[in-house]
């Protein structure tokens, strides 16, 4: 996941595990009238909930994130990348999906052998916009 920085320069945030929907279905406005023969509709708005995202916890993340509640922020999810030497850096050539929003993140439960994770949950202020490139 990234942060939107100035301009167009955007950097990285913090590795993912899962990633919600990025969008939704419109919601189905009516439009049947009494010469109809069965329901018509047409698209309203798009239904979109909080975004939730998981990760690995560490301090120095959770730190990171912690500051930045409160705040609307840019933030994106990038597809594609590019590997080295084993490593994935996100280019975003599969496609970029941005919008604006207010980040919230908890550590979530745990037990014996499994890694400490956290949810980062963004409440969405614009709706979400794709890019190809």
């Amino acid at each position: 996941m990234k942060k939107g920085d100035t301009g167009d320069t955007w950097s990285k945030l913090i590795d993912i595990k899962e990633f919600p929907d990025l969008g939704g279905e419109p919601e189905m406005l009516e439009t049947t009238t009494l010469s109809d023969d069965m329901q018509t509709y047409i698209a309203g708005i798009q239904s979109l909930d909080g975004l939730s995202f998981t990760a690995n916890y560490t301090l120095s993340d959770f730190q990171a994130l912690k500051a930045l509640e409160g705040k609307k922020a840019s933030y994106a999810v990038w597809f594609g990348g590019t590997e080295s030497a084993g490593v994935v850096t996100p280019d975003g050539s599969n496609g970029k999906f941005s919008f604006d929003g207010e980040l919230s993140v908890y550590p979530v439960g745990g037990g014996v052998n499994e890694v400490v994770g956290m949810n980062i949950t963004i409440a969405p202020s614009t709706p979400i916009t794709f890019s190809a490139t």
